[in-house]
Protein backbone atom coordinates (compact mmCIF):
# COMPACT_ATOMS: atom_id res chain seq x y z
CA UNK A 1 0.00 0.00 0.00
CA UNK A 2 2.97 2.04 0.27
CA UNK A 3 3.29 2.54 -3.35
CA UNK A 4 -0.22 3.78 -3.64
CA UNK A 5 0.28 6.32 -0.81
CA UNK A 6 2.97 8.06 -2.96
CA UNK A 7 0.40 7.87 -5.50
CA UNK A 8 -2.00 9.68 -3.41
CA UNK A 9 0.54 12.45 -2.87
CA UNK A 10 1.70 12.89 -6.02
CA UNK A 11 -1.62 12.66 -7.91
CA UNK A 12 -2.73 15.52 -5.69
CA UNK A 13 -0.21 17.74 -6.73
CA UNK A 14 -0.37 16.55 -10.28
CA UNK A 15 3.17 14.87 -10.79
CA UNK A 16 2.62 11.51 -11.51
CA UNK A 17 -0.12 10.16 -14.07
CA UNK A 18 -3.56 8.75 -13.48
CA UNK A 19 -3.11 5.77 -15.88
CA UNK A 20 0.02 5.04 -14.01
CA UNK A 21 -1.83 5.51 -10.80
CA UNK A 22 -4.20 3.04 -12.59
CA UNK A 23 -1.85 0.51 -13.78
CA UNK A 24 -0.37 0.13 -10.49
CA UNK A 25 -3.29 -0.73 -8.86
CA UNK A 26 -4.74 -3.45 -11.05
CA UNK A 27 -1.20 -4.93 -10.13
CA UNK A 28 -1.43 -4.84 -6.60
CA UNK A 29 -5.24 -6.06 -7.05
CA UNK A 30 -4.19 -8.99 -8.90
CA UNK A 31 -1.68 -10.19 -6.26
CA UNK A 32 -3.87 -9.69 -3.65
CA UNK A 33 -7.72 -9.95 -4.82
CA UNK A 34 -8.78 -10.33 -1.28
CA UNK A 35 -7.34 -7.23 0.05
CA UNK A 36 -11.31 -4.84 0.95
CA UNK A 37 -9.21 -1.58 0.14
CA UNK A 38 -7.64 -2.25 -3.13
CA UNK A 39 -11.28 -4.06 -4.12
CA UNK A 40 -12.72 -0.32 -3.16
CA UNK A 41 -9.85 1.80 -5.12
CA UNK A 42 -10.89 -0.74 -8.51
CA UNK A 43 -14.72 0.11 -8.40
CA UNK A 44 -13.51 3.89 -7.87
CA UNK A 45 -13.83 6.12 -11.14
CA UNK A 46 -13.36 9.54 -9.41
CA UNK A 47 -9.36 9.51 -8.58
CA UNK A 48 -9.59 12.53 -5.92
CA UNK A 49 -12.11 9.78 -3.60
CA UNK A 50 -9.28 7.31 -4.28
CA UNK A 51 -6.75 9.83 -3.35
CA UNK A 52 -8.74 10.78 -0.25
CA UNK A 53 -9.63 7.23 0.64
CA UNK A 54 -5.84 6.07 0.56
CA UNK A 55 -5.24 9.22 2.74
CA UNK A 56 -7.54 8.30 5.07
CA UNK A 57 -7.05 4.87 5.32
CA UNK A 58 -3.35 4.13 4.55
CA UNK A 59 -1.61 6.58 6.55
CA UNK A 60 -3.20 5.29 9.99
CA UNK A 61 -1.82 1.75 9.32
CA UNK A 62 1.53 0.49 10.21
CA UNK A 63 4.01 2.19 7.30
CA UNK A 64 7.03 0.66 6.30
CA UNK A 65 8.60 4.21 5.81
CA UNK A 66 11.86 3.34 4.32
CA UNK A 67 9.79 1.34 1.99
CA UNK A 68 7.58 4.65 1.53
CA UNK A 69 10.66 6.75 1.11
CA UNK A 70 12.37 4.84 -1.31
CA UNK A 71 9.21 4.60 -4.00
CA UNK A 72 8.67 8.65 -2.88
CA UNK A 73 11.95 9.60 -3.72
CA UNK A 74 12.10 7.96 -6.67
CA UNK A 75 9.43 9.30 -8.18
CA UNK A 76 10.58 12.96 -7.29
CA UNK A 77 14.00 12.55 -8.86
CA UNK A 78 11.80 11.78 -11.93
CA UNK A 79 9.71 14.85 -11.63
CA UNK A 80 13.14 16.59 -10.73
CA UNK A 81 15.29 15.58 -14.08
CA UNK A 82 12.22 16.62 -15.79
CA UNK A 83 11.99 19.97 -14.24
CA UNK A 84 12.61 23.12 -16.75
CA UNK A 85 12.24 25.65 -13.48
CA UNK A 86 13.73 24.80 -10.42
CA UNK A 87 11.13 27.80 -8.19
CA UNK A 88 7.72 25.92 -10.13
CA UNK A 89 9.39 22.72 -8.66
CA UNK A 90 10.06 24.12 -5.20
CA UNK A 91 7.02 25.68 -4.95
CA UNK A 92 5.54 21.72 -5.77
CA UNK A 93 7.77 20.41 -3.02
CA UNK A 94 6.68 22.38 -0.45
CA UNK A 95 2.88 22.03 -0.86
CA UNK A 96 3.82 18.41 -1.32
CA UNK A 97 5.24 18.43 2.21
CA UNK A 98 2.79 20.41 3.28
CA UNK A 99 0.09 17.68 2.56
CA UNK A 100 2.76 14.64 3.78
CA UNK A 101 1.07 13.65 7.82
CA UNK A 102 2.83 14.59 10.56
CA UNK A 103 4.45 11.90 11.42
CA UNK A 104 6.32 11.46 7.57
CA UNK A 105 6.92 15.20 7.52
CA UNK A 106 9.32 15.06 10.57
CA UNK A 107 11.15 12.54 9.26
CA UNK A 108 14.23 12.73 7.24
CA UNK A 109 14.65 13.16 4.18
CA UNK A 110 11.27 14.39 4.29
CA UNK A 111 11.82 17.24 6.15
CA UNK A 112 14.27 18.73 3.59
CA UNK A 113 11.12 19.02 1.28
CA UNK A 114 10.47 21.76 3.76
CA UNK A 115 13.14 24.43 3.45
CA UNK A 116 15.16 23.48 0.40
CA UNK A 117 13.68 26.04 -1.70
CA UNK A 118 14.41 28.99 1.43
CA UNK A 119 17.66 29.83 -0.52
CA UNK A 120 16.17 30.66 -3.88
CA UNK A 121 14.69 33.70 -1.74
CA UNK A 122 18.19 35.17 -1.84
CA UNK A 123 19.19 34.13 -5.58
CA UNK A 124 20.72 31.02 -4.59
CA UNK A 125 19.67 28.26 -6.82
CA UNK A 126 22.63 26.48 -6.73
CA UNK A 127 22.03 25.78 -3.02
CA UNK A 128 18.65 24.81 -3.14
CA UNK A 129 19.27 22.36 -5.88
CA UNK A 130 22.54 20.37 -3.50
CA UNK A 131 19.32 20.18 -0.95
CA UNK A 132 17.17 18.55 -3.55
CA UNK A 133 20.17 16.29 -4.95
CA UNK A 134 20.89 15.71 -1.25
CA UNK A 135 17.46 14.39 -0.96
CA UNK A 136 17.14 12.27 -3.97
CA UNK A 137 20.59 10.61 -2.95
CA UNK A 138 19.27 9.55 0.37
CA UNK A 139 18.80 6.12 0.02
CA UNK A 140 21.49 5.49 -2.22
Amino acid sequence: MEELLVFAFLLQEELAAEEEYHNKLDELFLASPEDEDLLYLEWETDVKKAVIYIQTHVVDRALDYERFGRIFINKLRVCYETCCDIKQFADRMYRLWKALPGTIQKQEPFVVLCYADDPLSWGDEEQTRKLYEDLLDYYK
